[in-house]
């Protein structure tokens, strides 16, 4: 099936949502302790509670390989589905999310997830630290869009195709697909074929909508900010991530790696995190 959306504008757009899915499977997470229950052998009571967001094409599986690293050295971490039909409405669930937790949170972002926490995080006292991995940060008024729109590289147009959903009022929406022949090569070059054909096989479509929505909050203005690039990034182009982290003035690193990188190189993403929440535990 063919997009009937311009190559650019296609490219832009998927480029927002153009998150990994990881292997099948549902990602376990810890929750946050209840007041008054004991924290675990491993916990602090200041360590935050890691909420991990994924991007289009994707589900909570995608951080599988993280959320197993962080959980193995003691860490609540919490990775919620997101629902992918608009910035604003993503935003709202998972601000929704952060409102149900307790403590000190670090909140991370994958892809068109960086858009999400970009926006959720505006005026969450709690939100401590925000991590961006290959991920979008845009400012007030900006698009995944434009932002894609500001720099060459990306292959991803030639490799999307668009189908069609109902809206709650009525009529149809469109919502964007990676075609299963390129997606390996397109988004997780270097994982294996077996986990990248399951990761095509369930991928989950984003409306194009949420891809155009302008970004109204920006908490990367004052919240710290820690962002990964990925080399390899076929999807948003690495010169765009580098200048969006430079900009947010992040804590920066490099790692040679996809656009599936929490799929392809868990470690270095774990890494990331555990330095935003060593950060958070000491007050810096």
């Amino acid at each position: 099936m063919n997009s009937p959306i311009s190559r650019r504008a296609v490219t832009a757009s998927l480029l927002a949502g153009a998150a990994v899915l990881g292997t099948a499977g549902i990602a376990s997470a810890v929750p946050a302790p209840a007041a008054g229950r004991p924290h675990g052998p491993h916990e602090h009571p200041q360590d935050p509670t890691i909420v991990l967001i994924h991007g289009a094409f994707a589900d909570a599986s995608s951080w599988n390989g993280v959320i197993g690293r962080l959980q193995r050295q003691g860490h609540r971490v919490l990775a919620p589905a997101l629902p992918l039909r608009g910035l604003a409405s993503d935003a709202a669930y998972i601000r929704s999310v952060l409102d149900s937790l307790s403590g000190p949170i670090v909140l991370v972002g994958h892809s068109y997830g960086g858009a999400v926490i970009s926006q959720a995080a505006a005026g969450a006292d709690r939100v401590k630290a925000l991590v961006y991995i290959a991920a979008f940060v845009p400012e007030v008024g900006e698009s995944a869009l434009q932002l894609t729109g500001k720099f060459p590289g990306s292959t991803l147009g030639q490799a999307t195709a668009t189908q069609h959903y109902p809206l709650p009022g009525g009529g149809q929406g469109d919502e964007l697909v990676i075609r299963r022949d390129v997606f390996r090569q397109q988004f997780a070059a270097g994982v294996p074929v077996r986990t990248a054909q399951v990761m095509a096989a369930g991928q989950r479509p984003i409306a194009l909508a949420a891809l155009q929505e302008p970004a109204t909050a920006a908490a990367w203005k004052t919240i710290p900010s820690w962002y990964l690039v990925a080399t390899e990034d076929r999807n948003i182009p690495p010169a765009a991530e580098r200048w969006m982290a430079t900009r947010a003035r992040a804590r920066t690193v490099t790692v040679r790696a996809p656009h599936a990188v929490s799929v392809s190189d868990p470690g270095p993403v774990t890494d990331l995190v555990l330095s935003a929440v060593r950060s958070v535990r000491s007050g810096r």
